[in-house]
């Protein structure tokens, strides 16, 4: 990790219980932190070490929990303005009734959606998101660059997952003809898009991730093309595996296999991938993401909303597979909050008739929530714990109110209370929430247009 310039203005942040999710499990009953620039300077135990120079702000934190982000793993961005809708469906039913809608999406819709999306995660306490984005109708405008616009003015490290589907209804799949690309289309894009937005360096603000939607949304052709790609332009690689039993059938029936099998024969196993969902998985498919490193994006409330089942969470982290939380669309989970998975990632996976009440701890779940997100998307090394030399992005959490203050055990005060208001949230050492408000963009504004732009989207889906 480069050192931190001593000439770098300081902030100070003291008096507070810090879990710093190393690789100790670190935690300090009252502590200090020190940010340098963009870079966590010092954590310890007590006050910040005397004679610090340029020191512009201190905090005293007094009541508060510190931790890492929270880093977002999976995500539809563009689902934020069309949200309620088909309430009581499972996956397939649910797909075939929203499609038609969201093939009508442009890009000042994404740009809004994006917006109502961001805004919904870093009050909440989400310093890294990601968008999983694969609908790009015909003519609908700069859809990529809009999202990434929005997600660069909000502030937050981002990783766009520039998905893309080819198997329309006329070839078996369930998007409309008009909402797929090409096969060439796809990739000639997606590879665009890695070459101009795609940051490797340490402290980047923006990723891209090649990522062809699901097994029943886009050709063998794409996700094999799609894995050569990724692998030659060195970035990370996202889709959608094992989500529920229908999605199993319909594998064994065009393909002779299950998802697993199937995407290892594709490329599509490996430290470089991380899955969405991975609900139904047998012994032998954690097996195989444990032997590969192929991560998790576990979306529990999503599953729930869905009734995809329960993913076996805890045989994936005593087999070594790595684990992130994920929110998952905001047609599948209105709340669009992933400080909340914290507590739902507990709880139901202890409805596991196998693990029950031993199935999660509060702290194996802010684990899923910071490190394990970076882990999944591959900035393991810069993000998700607080360590002198890591990327400053962390968030102050107030458990001093009624809601939180007679829990003894702040991290149990976290993840088993109420969602904890956000004092201060910083990324990459910039504030962009304070008192749960966001002080990177317009709230009120956000929601005028949201609103208008699901409108608008309805009238147009009216239409036809």
């Amino acid at each position: 990790m480069a050192a931190t310039d001593s000439a770098a203005r300081r902030i100070v942040i003291e008096n507070c219980a810090i879990a710093t999710v190393d690789a100790n499990d670190t935690e300090y009953a009252s502590g200090h932190i020190v940010i340098a620039g963009n870079r966590i300077e010092s954590v310890g135990p007590g006050s910040a070490p005397a004679g610090l120079e340029n020191v512009e702000r201190r905090i005293d934190a007094t009541g508060h929990l510190v931790t890492p982000g929270l880093v977002n793993t999976h995500h539809h961005f563009y689902q934020w303005i069309t949200r309620g809708l088909a309430t009581d469906h499972n996956l397939f039913n649910w797909l075939v009734a929203l499609y038609p809608t969201w093939a009508r999406i442009d890009e000042q819709m994404a740009y809004s959606a994006a917006q109502g999306s961001l805004a919904a995660m870093a009050r909440g306490g989400v310093t890294t998101a990601m968008d999983h984005h694969y609908v790009y109708p015909k003519g609908a405008g700069d859809l990529s660059g809009a999202i990434i616009r929005a997600a660069s003015e909000m502030g937050v490290r981002f990783t766009l997952a520039r998905g893309s589907m080819d198997r329309s209804e006329k070839d078996g799949g369930l998007p409309p003809d008009h909402a797929v690309e090409t096969l060439e289309g796809a990739l000639a894009d997606t590879e665009a898009t890695v070459k101009k937005f795609h940051d490797a360096s340490f402290d980047a603000m923006t990723q891209i991730a090649v990522a062809p939607c699901s097994p029943f949304s886009v050709s063998t052709e794409l996700l094999k093309q799609g894995a050569e790609l990724a692998r030659r332009l060195g970035v990370r690689m996202h889709t959608h595996g094992s989500e529920t039993v229908e999605e199993e059938k319909f594998c064994h029936e065009l393909f002779g296999m299950g998802p697993t099998d199937y995407f290892e024969s594709t490329g599509w196993l490996g430290e470089d991938v991380w899955m969405a969902h991975s609900v139904h998985m047998n012994d032998s498919d954690i097996a195989a993401f444990a032997r590969t490193k192929t991560g998790v994006a576990h979306c529990p409330s999503s599953n729930a909303r869905l009734a995809a089942g329960i993913a076996r969470v805890p045989d994936m982290l005593a087999a070594g597979v790595p684990v992130g939380l994920g929110v998952d669309g905001t047609a599948s989970n209105e709340s669009g909050e992933l400080h909340t998975e914290l507590r739902n990632a507990l709880l139901i996976n202890r409805l596991n008739p196998v693990h029950r009440e031993a199935a999660l701890t509060a702290r194996q779940s802010l684990r899923l929530g910071t490190y394990g997100g970076a882990q999944v998307l591959g900035r393991a090394d810069s993000i998700g714990s607080l360590e002198a030399g890591k990327l400053a992005d962390l968030v102050l959490w107030n458990l001093s109110t009624f809601l939180h203050s007679s829990i003894a055990d702040p991290v149990t005060a976290l993840v088993f209370g109420a969602a904890a208001p956000v004092t201060a949230s910083f990324v990459n050492g910039r504030q962009i929430v304070e008192d749960s408000r966001l002080l990177t963009a317009d709230e009120d504004a956000i929601a005028r247009s949201t609103r208008a732009e699901a409108q608008r989207l309805a009238r147009i889906a009216a239409q036809g």
